[in-house]
């Protein structure tokens, strides 16, 4: 019989709530399912990260903080760093969500949710599954940085899909974000036209 560890460690995810560890283990029994993870945590083999969610000793930061809280998704900062939007790197985890909070996680890492509407994070479109956790296009972490900020500014706004963004704006059902975009294209435009002017 496979041992209850074994089963999580075979896993792609890394990071479990108690209610996903309890179907794997198949355990409908509560204080058996308590007993269990009290019994690998003690042993060092499974962190107790949240009330009620676990990981592996080794874990994605990024699973667990769409974990945590949900629903939400990896955005803002971080997706907009990765892109080479904006040229400063960050060690805090930003994250889309229902509720506005900080928390720091056993590693030090802290984790900044900030709360969009619910007509705004509940849409599909231009958020990508992956490791096992959900994250904001580059396109997508742009609209829902203006969108809650107004005009934050950018480094580097030639590596974003306009017409990506034109297509999901008008979703977010908010005017002040569609003049908002149309203001920064418009003066991407014409840097990007002097820039070639000047070449």
């Amino acid at each position: 019989m496979k041992s209850k560890i074994l089963i999580l460690y075979q896993q792609k995810q890394t990071v479990f709530t108690a209610k996903e560890i309890a179907l794997l283990w198949q355990e409908k029994n509560q204080n058996n399912l308590k007993s269990a993870i009290k019994y690998y945590i003690d042993k060092g083999e499974l962190l107790r990260i949240r009330q009620g969610v676990y990981a592996k000793s080794q874990f994605s930061l990024k699973e667990a903080a769409v974990k945590i809280y949900s629903p939400s998704y990896i955005s803002f900062e971080t997706v907009l760093s990765q892109a080479g939007i904006i040229y400063q790197y960050y060690e805090n985890i930003f994250v889309a969500s229902y509720l506005k909070r900080q928390i720091k996680l056993i590693s030090g890492q802290k984790i900044i949710y900030r709360k969009l509407r619910d007509n705004i994070l509940y849409l599909p479109d231009d958020i990508t599954t992956k490791d096992s956790y959900q994250i904001a296009t580059p396109e997508r972490a742009f609209l829902d940085s203006i969108y809650l900020f107004g005009e934050p500014y950018f480094d580097n706004l030639s590596k974003i899909n306009w017409k990506t963004c034109f297509i999901i704006a008008p979703l977010y059902k908010n005017k002040a974000l569609l003049k908002r975009l149309n203001k920064y294209y418009k003066n991407y435009a014409q840097g990007a036209k002097t820039q070639n002017n000047n070449d």
